[in-house]
């Protein structure tokens, strides 16, 4: 890929990046925690010189005196960390297009990671008794009344429903 793109699930806010995101990770601090609603935070850094919006405004929370984060006020989706004053923003991987293409290569603050948090991949794939049949049909189901916005770049926002 020579640029990387992504937004948030509505598609009010859209970006691009000239390069790889760099030294991705995931952070398991308790703000990170708070700030993506989950156990840890995928980031991933660009120099601003590299970064651009396509798409809408974020809006900004400043998390302490020093960061701030960047959200899609329409839809809620986390999106940016920064330092205030910097040269740098670190992406949500999760929110590029093509997330499989940054997987995280260290983790950092550690203390906050949860004490079962290396057990996941022993834990059952299924959802109660359902069989895998019903969730295909359920997921068929939510895919129909989809309002998430697709993984790439459209020309307009929001899209056009589809018939």
């Amino acid at each position: 890929m020579s640029t990387y793109s992504g937004g948030c699930q509505c598609g009010a806010v859209r970006y691009r990046l000239a390069k790889k995101p760099s030294s991705p990770h995931l952070c398991f601090c308790r703000m990170c925690q708070k700030a993506a609603g989950n156990y840890f935070a995928a980031l991933g850094g660009a120099a601003l010189a590299d970064f651009e919006m396509t798409r809408g405004t974020p809006s900004w929370f400043s998390s302490s005196d020093l960061v701030e984060r960047g959200f899609c006020n329409r839809c809620g989706t986390p999106l940016f960390y920064r330092e205030k004053g910097g040269d740098h923003v670190a992406i949500m991987l999760a929110t590029l297009d093509q997330p499989e293409a940054v997987p995280p290569e260290w983790q950092s603050d550690v203390y906050g990671k949860t004490s079962w948090f290396g057990g996941l991949d022993s834990l059952p794939v299924s959802i109660g008794s359902e069989t895998a049949e019903e969730q295909e049909s359920r997921y068929q189901a939510i895919a129909v009344t989809n309002h998430q916005h697709p993984d790439h770049d459209t020309a307009i926002w929001p899209p056009e429903p589809t018939q």
